[in-house]
């Protein structure tokens, strides 16, 4: 066997570091887990393990982050084809990953201590509440838009579109709520019950409607060529396959605390328009991870409980490198960007940036000459 290149060495030394934390946080948790110990498992350095990861918390939500994205599909999961059944299969999906009962050996305690850490830490931190509370906004559309597919809802002729985002919330509360009571009162839920629930939330009414923003920057036109990174395309978290980005459409480049305008691309789209949501953050070592966990969290199980022809039509790339940001056009990226460009025959025809951005290029005009300023 050849020489690893310096690549493949820290690719390799990178993978050993989250195995190793793996164990650690698995066995001691979060707070008495140590760096020292890591790199000893790792049989590196401690210096090895920090120019992988700037801090332990860094390195514990990219541990958190790989366990969802590698979580393996049952291969009996059956999806539902209803909006009802739809909520019991995606709680199903959600419980069967909780220490529901007092763990009965070594290793089920450790596996359900990995995870128990995390909204401490989030609530320990201010500068983590913002963007969790906006990757939870962006979880709660992206389980409305596979409801509303499922469950279309009808609406008077000029009132805003109707949809079933409270209703989302409403469930992730029941999940998430169901996750924390799991870890700290092990044997305390009853299973079938927060599937229940869920599923009871269904019928729920919360007379739910999207109003579109109240200030919406003009939109520039452009003419620049589009090359999406190629070579090794970024995944859409939503299905965990390689995205599409080859299509006309609208690419929003948004910062970890601007993600709810993704609804204001979905809710605007043209019939055909292939709208991506680039993640893009100041502090992509720590923030990056943490939104990895939370969207493979959830459509994990929501890839389980709904069919393919429900899911969102929106794609979701953690841009963690800024190269899909930087193909955009848009070199420099923070928690608090916003820009977004239309996409048409390969080229950007129109962009703008700023509050608002998303929806001003969704709603731009079609008209090429217009765009062009032709």
């Amino acid at each position: 066997m050849g020489r690893l290149s310096r690549a493949e060495t820290q690719e390799r030394n990178r993978d050993k570091v989250l195995a190793a934390a793996r164990d650690e946080f698995a066995e001691r948790g979060f707070r008495e887990a140590k760096i020292d110990t890591i790199a000893e498992r790792a049989e590196l350095t401690r210096g090895a393990v920090y120019s992988n990861f700037p801090g332990k918390r860094a390195l514990y939500f990219a541990v958190l982050a790989q366990l969802a994205e590698q979580l393996p599909v049952p291969p009996h999961a059956e999806p539902g084809r209803t909006a009802r059944d739809a909520l019991g299969a995606l709680a199903r999906a959600w419980v069967t990953r909780l220490p529901l009962a007092e763990p009965d050996s070594a290793e089920r305690r450790d596996s359900a201590r990995l995870g128990m850490d995390l909204i401490p830490e989030v609530l320990a931190d201010a500068r983590l509440r913002r963007p969790f509370a906006q990757l939870m906004k962006l979880d709660a559309l992206l389980l409305s838009l596979s409801l509303e597919r499922l469950h279309p809802l009808e609406t008077a002729p000029g009132d805003p579109p109707a949809r079933l985002v409270r209703m989302a919330e409403m469930v992730l509360t029941t999940l998430h709520g169901a996750s924390q009571l799991a870890a700290a009162a092990p044997g305390f839920l009853e299973p079938f019950d927060v599937i229940s629930a869920c599923e009871q939330l269904a019928g729920l009414a919360l007379n739910d409607w999207w109003p579109p923003p109240a200030v919406i920057p003009q939109t520039r036109p452009a003419d620049e060529p589009w090359s999406p990174p190629g070579t090794a395309p970024p995944v859409d978290t939503v299905r965990g396959e390689p995205a599409r980005l080859d299509g006309d459409g609208v690419v929003a480049v948004l910062g970890l605390h601007r993600l709810s305008a993704a609804e204001e691309a979905v809710r605007a789209a043209r019939p055909g328009d292939l709208v991506t949501v680039a993640l893009v953050t100041g502090e992509p070592a720590e923030f990056a991870p943490l939104a990895r966990l939370a969207i493979a969290d959830l459509c994990g199980c929501l890839r389980q409980a709904f069919p393919r022809e429900a899911w969102p039509r929106l794609q979701v790339v953690c841009d963690e490198s800024g190269a899909l940001a930087a193909a955009a056009g848009v070199p420099a990226v923070s928690d608090g960007t916003e820009v977004a460009v239309r996409i048409e025959a390969g080229r950007i025809v129109a962009r703008a940036d700023g509050l608002g951005a998303t929806h001003a290029v969704t709603t731009a005009s079609p008209d090429h000459h217009a765009l062009n300023g032709k």
